[in-house]
């Protein structure tokens, strides 16, 4: 048997790697990649619903709206889940409360 080769497979062997530890590093890593995500993608996400939520409670009649399908219209009456739209001189549309993507400025839907 050849003890050179036996030799050097022990320290091979007995050389601790990088990773080698208790794992608090790859955890640290971890909890930063979680706090980033948290910061990058949630958070915001989480502050748009409630814009969007705060918007939708606070329409009420004649106020100019656009919907996500592209719609522009007037608000002529605003119920619990539902609304109605005036989206041209007597044509008049109901839709979902929730559908309603954006808030237009006074004099929108005149110049449309």
């Amino acid at each position: 048997m050849n003890l050179g080769v036996l030799i050097s497979d022990a320290q091979a062997q007995s050389a601790g790697g990088p990773m080698s530890g208790s794992g608090f590093g790859q955890i640290v890593i971890l909890v930063v990649f979680v706090a980033v995500f948290y910061l990058l993608m949630i958070r915001p996400q989480q502050k748009r619903m409630k814009d969007q939520q705060a918007m939708l409670s606070r329409l009420a009649a004649g106020d100019e709206v656009v919907t996500n399908g592209g719609i522009l219209g007037r608000i002529v009456e605003v119920g619990d889940l539902f609304l109605t739209l005036e989206i041209a001189e007597g044509v008049r549309i109901k839709v979902q409360k929730a559908q309603v993507s954006q808030l237009m400025p006074k004099g929108t839907f005149k110049s449309a």
